[in-house]
């Protein structure tokens, strides 16, 4: 339920309506828009009776939720909620560049690659420590080492970092990590999420190889509801019975989910398809839909790759995508 509370509301009428609804076991968040203030009401509230509330003094108008996850939900929160992650924002017209490797596999690696992306406009660099593989006798990633490789080329760079969590026992190998990734795999292990939710770094909640959108969204909820509200979504491709790409990428799910929520949405083409020579059209595809950044993997010699060098792009090729990139945002903001 949301009730939408008058212009320049009395502190104590507030006060009060926030104790009766505590009565209840019904929390309650005020967020204070740029024309209005809204109070969220989380729980059971079927049981309050919404004329009453409507009658009293400090009310502009309620309006009850049909959907589960509320937190995340548009109609608490009606303008976009913008990520900052350093002096890097994602989100509410800022567009966010993640490039870099599927995996952190030598010191010289990552650093050449995170010079080449930072040179070509990237303000993130992505690269897997831990690898969940499909299968166990492929390469599962350098680990503890590879997030050391990683803040070393953040130094080297200045580029903000971004990496996946398996696990609640890594969570202390995070702390120089910037953003910290929940992979598809990982998208309704809860006890994860819930754990994350207790830290206030940024979290990317990649969708589900199979999940829905109001599932994402509810694992999103997981995650806020615990406190942590910098929730970052991501799309990368959900399986469906088309075999001629690696997954399909939902870019419908672009402008539904920014109905939706006021989080950001941002895209990953590479996981998408699968194929290098796909990630550029569907890099611009998605500017186009309305995403608010990119995660791109880019590797300077992916034919020898550990990991899915196939939808790799190499370095020149991310510069040139990089320019149009900018160009069509610029096209789109006329």
């Amino acid at each position: 339920m949301v009730i939408v509370l008058k212009e320049n509301p009395n502190p104590e009428q507030v006060k009060n309506l926030e104790r009766w609804l505590a009565g209840m076991n019904i929390t309650t968040r005020i967020i204070e828009g740029m024309s209005s203030t809204v109070m969220g009401l989380i729980g059971d509230t079927s049981r309050v009776e919404i004329e009453l509330i409507r009658s009293l003094d400090v009310v502009e108008s309620v309006q009850r939720i049909q959907e589960p996850y509320k937190r995340a939900n548009r109609k608490f929160h009606k303008s976009d909620s913008v990520i900052s992650v350093g002096d890097v924002k994602i989100g509410g017209g800022h567009f966010a560049l993640i490039a870099g490797p599927c995996s952190v596999e030598s010191r010289e690696q990552i650093i050449g690659i995170a010079k080449d992306v930072a040179a070509s406009g990237a303000q993130i660099l992505r690269g897997g420590a831990f690898k969940p593989r499909t299968s166990p006798y492929a390469f599962q990633g350098l680990r503890g080492k590879g997030i050391e490789l990683l803040v070393e080329a953040k130094k080297e760079t200045g580029l903000k970092i971004i990496t996946e969590i398996m696990e609640i026992s890594q969570l202390p190998l995070f702390e120089e990590v910037d953003i910290i990734q929940v992979g598809a795999r990982n998208m309704q292990n809860f006890e994860l999420l819930k754990e994350l939710g207790k830290c206030q770094k940024p979290i990317l909640l990649k969708r589900g190889l199979s999940n829905t959108i109001q599932e994402l969204l509810m694992s999103a909820e997981y995650i806020m509801s615990e406190g942590n509200e910098n929730v970052i979504l991501c799309e990368r491709g959900i399986r469906t019975f088309e075999t001629a790409t690696r997954n399909t990428l939902d870019l419908s799910c672009v402008p539904v989910l920014n109905s939706q929520t006021h989080l950001p949405v941002i895209v990953d083409p590479s996981h998408g398809v699968g194929i290098a020579d796909y990630v550029r059209p569907m890099s611009l595809a998605a500017v186009a839909a309305g995403a608010d950044g990119l995660i791109i993997e880019v590797h300077n010699d992916p034919e020898n790759a550990l990991c899915d060098g196939l939808q790799s792009i190499k370095p020149d090729i991310f510069a040139e995508l990089s320019a149009k990139i900018n160009e069509l945002i610029l096209i789109l903001r006329k």
